[in-house]
């Protein structure tokens, strides 16, 4: 049987000024490794205290920490081939923890490893296996990044990414190759010195670099402040959001230093997708910069420098950078942040974001139509009041009143309702939830939104709300809890789906559907599997080319729906040209907003495209059909 050799051959003993050389390097080493580390930990630990944030719970903090820093999980996924290797090479540097401790500690004198004992044996034969699957790995990525050169990882090569390579490299190969060759031989002691040097040349270069994220995108992931895009408190009526360098917090801090530049927000941001000048890898780049440039502490204003006014409020909040990012980094409270500093210092002049803020404040409604529609819209409808005695409170929400669209899809699931036996009934009076002002920064007249709803939902103490708008669930769930006791809401895709079974029709359809994954429903709520099955009734589901919490925005999302015209390619079209390629006969959604913004871009590209639907629309049509069926039976 033929065995591999596993164990590293020792060097003959160190002569006395070796081991003086030997801690004179890692004396040179460590202090050129500590240097650029105490500048990053003064900038971080100086930075301004994030507001609210608490470390409690810590269960989900360490199974975070075990699921995307041990086992990769989020590097893996959404990259499939790379984020293997990349793993692979994590792996490697975590099985060789004890193996490298060994080898300096053993000049003076000390073995961690006994190489004879059962522990050693494991510990090198694992080392060994990563040793080989490591250099497999990282030869891949240099290949990838020098060779194949995706376009996401930037258009300049970075020649310190190819020197941490090769090192790695070298250090893998050379344990290898010193399991080949004997003991206290020339050939060991030489390659024992060539081992010390690399590692010793290696170090002072992780702060340096990019891979300064291999200290502290654990720490980023572990710290992060929880949820999804959760938006911070503001500190007090001084604090206006981030405007200048000082209100930059720890934690915003911590992510910008923990960057890998891998390029994964950028190739999922709607924005960059279609030209916009808005890059989310470039925004915390930058930050990264100003800190390093001009300290946790400066007065220099971050817009203009950081990003620019028109990218700044490009953003469509639809979450991918925030999702995709294995490092742990929250863009979206950074960028809201910033928007926060623009609107409450007066340096964002946009007539029809001031527009929907004077809208608002005038207490009518996000699409400034007259309030006397959302009466007629009652009285069409008939819908009754809300009274306390009805099992459900239907908000309408600004797109269900007073959108025509929204209007069909409100209608749909009222007659869904009713077809159920479900008694319900209508707030008297909404205010908007506040979610587009809250997304474009203006926290004032978003308190004074979430307010006025808050006390009309505790004088009405609904069992539950329902809503077809996922931008409204997402903000009465979570955004204004920061006000008061938000009531229990459902979207209509996870209610239409628990009474799926009574939404049955007797005859099955056959065309081809695809369904679109709202960002606030599949990306903030990890709801996907819900409404397809809803839209599973008008036909069988086929995919777009992103799906699921992969989803393209619809461009509507961070109040851009009423930004007026975008440059660049409209993220709207985009989308629908990813739908359409589908060849689907009917096109589903689950939100007002991705019905508005792809029905007007569908228009644009086909004289006839195909049927678009919300999933209310598609059950109710169910329902329509069933009820023939039963009058042909009867008769």
């Amino acid at each position: 049987m033929l065995i591999v050799p596993i164990v590293p051959a020792a060097p003959p003993p160190l002569l006395p000024a070796e081991r003086m050389l030997v801690l004179l390097l890692v004396l040179v080493s460590a202090a050129l490794f500590a240097r650029p580390l105490v500048a990053v930990a003064r900038n971080i630990l100086t930075a301004k205290p994030d507001v609210g944030f608490s470390l409690r719970p810590l269960v989900p903090r360490f199974l975070s920490l075990l699921r995307e820093v041990g086992l990769q999980s989020r590097v893996i996924r959404h990259r499939p081939l790379p984020g293997i290797a990349h793993a692979v090479v994590f792996w490697a540097f975590c099985a060789f923890a004890l193996v490298t401790a060994n080898h300096f500690v053993w000049v003076l004198g000390i073995e961690l490893l006994s190489r004879t004992s059962a522990l050693a044996q494991a510990v090198y034969a694992c080392a060994a296996f990563f040793a080989v699957a490591g250099s497999a790995g990282i030869a891949f990525l240099f290949v990838r990044r020098f060779l194949l050169r995706p376009r996401w990882l930037g258009e300049k090569l970075s020649w310190e990414s190819g020197l941490i390579a090769m090192l790695i490299f070298l250090l893998l190969a050379m344990h290898l190759v010193s399991c080949q060759v004997a003991s206290a031989s020339v050939a060991a002691h030489l390659l024992w010195w060539m081992h010390t040097a690399v590692l010793l040349a290696f170090m002072p270069l992780i702060p340096r670099t990019k891979h300064l994220h291999l200290l502290l995108a654990p720490v980023a992931i572990f710290l992060r402040r929880g949820g999804f895009s959760n938006i911070p408190p503001l500190d007090g009526d001084d604090d206006f959001g981030l405007v200048a360098g000082v209100d930059i917090t720890r934690i915003a801090s911590l992510q910008a230093y923990s960057c890998v530049e891998c390029g994964r927000c950028m190739e999922h941001c709607p924005a960059v997708v279609t030209g916009k000048q808005l890059n989310p890898r470039d925004v915390v780049l930058n930050m990264r910069g100003h800190l390093r440039r001009q300290g946790a502490l400066s007065e220099e204003p971050l817009l203009g420098v950081i990003l620019s006014d028109e990218a700044l409020f490009a953003c469509v909040t639809c979450g991918a950078c925030e999702a995709q990012c294995p490092a742990g980094i929250e863009h979206l409270p950074l960028l809201v942040g910033m928007r926060r500093g623009a609107v409450n210092t007066g340096v964002w002049q946009n007539q029809h974001g001031h527009r929907l803020f004077l809208q608002l404040e005038r207490g009518t409604n996000a699409l400034g139509r007259p309030v006397l529609e959302r009466q007629k819209l009652l009285a069409d409808f008939n819908l009754p009041l809300y009274d306390g005695s009805q099992e459900i409170c239907l908000w309408l929400g600004c797109m269900g009143a007073y959108d025509p669209k929204g209007r069909e899809i409100l209608g749909s699931l009222v007659q869904l309702l009713r077809h159920l036996g479900k008694k319900f009934g209508v707030l008297r009076t909404e205010s908007c939830c506040g979610d587009p002002v809250r997304r474009l920064g203006n926290d004032l007249l978003f308190e004074q939104l979430a307010m006025a709803n808050l006390e009309r939902f505790q004088a009405a103490t609904p069992e539950l709300v329902l809503s077809i708008c996922p931008h409204c669930v997402r903000t009465i769930e979570v955004e204004w809890k920061q006000f008061g006791t938000s009531p229990p809401i459902m979207h209509h895709s996870d209610f239409l789906a628990a009474h799926l079974p009574e939404l049955q029709a007797t005859q099955s359809k056959t065309g081809k559907v695809v369904f679109h994954d709202p960002c606030y429903l599949s990306r903030y709520r990890g709801v996907q599997k819900e409404p397809r099955s809803v839209a599973a009734l008008g036909g069988s589901i086929v995919e777009a080319s992103r799906h699921g919490d992969r989803s393209f925005c619809c461009g509507a999302g961070g109040g851009r729906a009423f930004l007026g015209d975008e440059s660049g390619t409209r993220i709207g079209h985009e989308r629908a040209r990813e739908l359409l390629a589908t060849g689907a006969d009917l096109i589903a959604t689950s939100c007002p907003f991705c019905h508005s913004m792809l029905g007007d871009a569908m228009a644009d590209m086909q004289s006839q495209p195909p049927a678009l639907l919300d999933i209310a629309q598609i059950a109710a049509a169910q329902i329509s059909v069933q009820h023939l069926a039963d009058v042909e039976t009867y008769v």
